[in-house]
């Protein structure tokens, strides 16, 4: 469960408006966006997209304002784009929106996809925007890259100074470790030596862009309680709008959704003793917003160029028979159609017999969109922007279920390990520790669900990423060593099966049954697992 401070997420729409000037208007306004994968639009289009941010700014502007762009991390990967242009055309996007109005961008833990640095160096030195970071530093080897990043950044407005502070994810967060990064992990520390720093130049209002979990970005937003002109946190990582409300000591903390379906709109005004006053505004990029036509030709070059590299990019390989919810949120919160449908393809991968078990992380499942109607040969390739091998080795009953309890840790707010199953069922419980969250863990057996047993080996499917560590998945040694090489990679698997079914009249998907569930969690009071409707 999400936490309770995140139930009123969408109060800021309703926030009370700060102290204006002397034109009506506030001094400072903001446009907040993070995590943003594609030049364009998702959802047919109907929602994000930058051409709806750049609508948005140029209203504001008409208006009188001077916009700035934040931007919280998370877009040179992973995208079906990236594959081919390294991140480059989402640089090409953000020049675009920098130009228009500056753009402030902290980097986020899928920059640094790449194991060597010469992409991530292509990008930096393409970029327009600024490029900033408090508790990170660049060690490309590249002096130009390397030097490109700002630590305590201030820029003039109006007679005032605005101080930015940026902090990023460190490994042991699940952020990227690479040999041409750095990152220290004391984050509140470290945004607290960046906010003096600001200080001690003069900083009128301070502003904290981060891309890290919402609990680190509300420990270091109570640093207001110290420092009364840090005016706001705005970051990225989580796919879902974020908000925790200011107060008289803490600062405000704003999130939106990926792929700019939601945005932030933030003002700041200075009150009598001249300490900032914010009012933030969620703002829904749906259909009600249109696109900016003269941005639009940059999603439709890449577009263009994909279609040419792709010929059968759009045309169709299946039809769903419902609408699949496949954004991250829904993936990577719960039991999912599509990450079923997946899930069930890999237990045949190494042929017959196929495997008893299979799961997959719903991190490896990037498409973020809605799977509905034709399914095209797009949609494939956008779920796997990742490679997606695949192994097969055998496993105790007691040793899968350890295994598994990595998917249920922390709080239960999404998270990319979260696993999508086939073969098996759990109910798990996040009121006991973690490492012992799952109550009950059943494989079918002469008909009917049957407890698994510890000592009875199993044959299990899982992406060779995870079987390597990902996600901090640890297979035992012995098992590794008795696992086959990675092969099938799941990507071609899916789209097999959704051929198949394409020529046999059949239509893919079915909806998630809640009277027999793969996934049962429980927050609460703890009921009998896997309870028929209506039972006591």
């Amino acid at each position: 469960m999400r936490f309770l401070i995140f139930l009123s997420l969408f109060l800021a729409a309703c926030a009370a408006g700060p102290e204006s000037t002397s034109s009506g208007l506030p001094e400072l306004t903001f446009v907040h966006l993070n995590d943003t994968y594609r030049p364009g639009a998702v959802e047919d289009g109907e929602r994000g997209g930058f051409g709806r941010v750049v609508t948005v700014i140029r209203q504001l502007q008409r208006e009188g304002r001077d916009v700035r762009i934040t931007h919280g991390g998370d877009f040179l990967h992973p995208s079906l784009e990236s594959q081919l242009w390294d991140g480059l055309q989402m640089v090409e996007a953000m020049n675009y929106l920098d130009a228009l109005a500056p753009m402030y961008l902290v980097a986020g833990n899928h920059e640094f996809d790449g194991r060597d640095p010469e992409a991530f160096a292509r990008a930096v030195r393409a970029s327009e925007f600024d490029w900033l970071g408090d508790n990170y530093r660049f060690m490309t080897g590249d002096a130009q890259v390397d030097a490109a990043l700002h630590k305590a950044f201030t820029y003039r407005h109006a007679g005032r100074t605005v101080g930015v502070f940026s902090l990023t994810l460190h490994p042991d967060d699940g952020g990227t470790e690479r040999d041409y990064l750095e990152v220290d992990r004391d984050y509140v520390s470290k945004a607290e030596q960046a906010i003096a720093a600001l200080e001690a130049r003069g900083a009128d209002v301070i502003i904290g862009l981060t891309h890290l979990h919402i609990w680190a970005d509300i420990e270091i937003a109570k640093l207001k309680s110290k420092h009364p002109r840090l005016a706001f946190i705005v970051g990225g990582h989580e796919h879902e709008p974020q908000y925790a409300a200011p107060g008289d000591d803490s600062a405000g903390v704003y999130k939106g959704a990926s792929n700019a379906r939601v945005i932030w709109r933030i003002d700041v005004a200075f009150d009598a003793d001249g300490l900032p006053v914010v009012a933030g505004k969620r703002l829904d990029m749906d259909a009600a917003v249109a696109e900016d036509p003269d941005y639009q030709a940059i999603p439709m070059k890449y577009h263009a160029q994909l279609v040419e590299r792709y010929p059968l990019l759009e045309g169709r390989v299946a039809r769903a028979a419902l609408p699949m919810d496949a954004t991250e949120e829904s993936v990577r919160g719960g039991e999912n159609s599509w990450g079923n449908f997946i899930a069930d393809q890999m237990r045949g991968a190494f042929g017959v017999p196929e495997a008893d078990l299979a799961f997959i992380n719903s991190g490896s499942l990037r498409i973020d969109d809605y799977i509905a109607g034709d399914i095209s040969y797009e949609d494939v390739a956008r779920t796997f922007a990742f490679s997606s091998y695949l192994r097969l080795l055998p496993i105790s009953g007691a040793e899968f279920r350890r295994l598994l309890e990595t998917g249920f840790r922390g709080d239960g707010s999404s998270q990319g390990y979260f696993p999508q199953v086939s073969g098996f069922r759990l109910c798990v419980d996040r009121s006991r520790p973690a490492g012992s969250r799952i109550a009950s863990l059943q494989v079918p057996q002469h008909g009917a669900w049957r407890e698994m047993e510890p000592d009875r080996e199993y044959t299990l499917v899982m992406p060779d990423f995870l079987f390597n560590g990902g996600d901090d998945y640890q297979v035992p040694a012995a098992r590794k060593a008795a696992a086959s090489r990675p092969g099938s990679e799941l990507k071609y698997l899916v789209l097999d099966a959704l051929i198949d079914a394409q020529a046999e009249g059949r239509a893919v998907g079915r909806p998630v049954d809640p009277a027999s569930p793969r996934i049962e969690v429980h927050t609460g009071p703890m009921p009998r697992c896997f309870a028929p409707a209506g039972s006591g």
